[in-house]
């Protein structure tokens, strides 16, 4: 009959034989010692088990079985250890699960541009992309903006030959903005004309939270018969509410640009307070978001555009300041940090 005391001893004798353990030959002896189905001790015991009076099996066979799992148990771990002590120095366990390779995910100001092209491209706009090395005629003169233009002090250029306008040779110089594509596609194609420019531009700003010497920028332009002032508010104002939220409430208030005329400044009701006013809005419940305006007659003259029969409009758009205000995030620096704290944090 079997006793509490058999299963003690054989657990006793099992962690003896299991300290001698020098190698996996020895470690298969003492498995086949132990849990052998025909002449290991536990298959013994078990045995013994069937033949004991009814009221004492349950706690006998639970013994056993507790038994049986500690020493598999124990025999796993000390290969374990058996290998792990044979493996040389360095060596890779190609047991070990792999690990996950990490996925890139697509920067901000990527999934920023990629919205904005998406809802345009819906309404039929074309996408172009251009030169980031321009020249000052592009840039600027066909721009309605000659060499002695006070606007040109707005956008403090990087020129690249070391010229300036005026000086002789054409000056060459890292783009201000993408209305230069404007004039190149107006140059080869007749109107109607609808087509958006996204893209890099720079400018000698002093990076603080709010400004960068390079930012990304999206252009829009429209040009054909009878497009009106209407026409203009009316694409903005389904833009935004498109991209931020139909309850979006859209202000336009008059400005200047050089290439448009008239020209407008336009303001969105504040995402963080909803138009209450915070210390965001400066407390006026509005934020400005892009510049827009009927285009210049002088700019059709550039590119060759009868100005009495066509018409058109155009805005501009900083990609950066909408993801400040689209994300939350308070630095325009960080965008450009490659600080994976922040960039995980969007989608792949």
């Amino acid at each position: 009959m079997t006793a509490p005391s058999d299963i003690d001893g054989i657990r006793a004798a099992f962690q003896t034989d299991l300290a001698a353990v020098a190698s996996e030959p020895d470690l298969q002896a003492v498995r086949d010692r132990y849990l052998g189905r025909k002449r290991g001790a536990v298959a013994a015991l078990m045995k013994q088990v069937a033949g004991a009076p009814p009221e004492a099996r349950p706690a006998l066979g639970k013994g056993a079985n507790v038994l049986k799992r500690e020493i598999e148990h124990a025999l796993d771990e000390r290969r374990k250890a058996l290998r792990m002590a044979a493996r040389p120095a360095g060596a890779v366990d190609v047991t070990l699960p792999g690990r996950a390779a990490p996925f890139g995910r697509r920067h901000p100001l990527t999934l920023i541009r990629e919205q904005v092209e998406s809802i345009f491209e819906s309404w039929g706009f074309e996408i172009l992309q251009g030169p980031q090395v321009e020249d000052d005629y592009h840039n600027f003169e066909a721009l309605n903006m000659p060499p002695d233009h006070p606007a040109r002090d707005m956008q403090d250029t990087f020129y690249l030959d070391g010229s300036m306008p005026g000086e002789g040779a054409p000056a060459t110089l890292l783009r201000t903005h993408t209305s230069g594509m404007q004039i190149r596609y107006m140059e080869r194609h007749e109107p109607p004309v609808r087509i958006i420019a996204p893209g890099l531009v720079y400018r000698r700003d002093t990076p603080d939270l709010t400004h960068s010497p390079m930012f990304m920028q999206v252009e829009g332009l429209m040009v054909d018969e009878g497009i009106t002032m209407a026409d203009l508010k009316g694409t903005l104002v389904g833009f935004l509410k498109a991209f931020f939220d139909p309850g979006t409430r859209v202000m336009f208030r008059p400005s200047f640009f050089p290439y448009t005329e008239p020209s407008a400044e336009v303001f969105i009701s504040c995402v963080f307070c909803g138009g209450g006013g915070c210390a965001v809005c400066k407390q006026t419940g509005w934020l400005e978001i892009l510049g827009c305006g009927m285009v210049h007659p002088a700019v059709f003259e550039a590119v060759g555009y009868d100005a009495e029969r066509y018409t058109g409009w155009a805005f501009g758009l900083g990609i950066d300041r909408v993801a400040l205000l689209k994300y939350r995030v308070e630095d325009i620096r960080l965008f450009y940090d490659n600080d994976l704290r922040l960039l995980e944090q969007f989608p792949h």
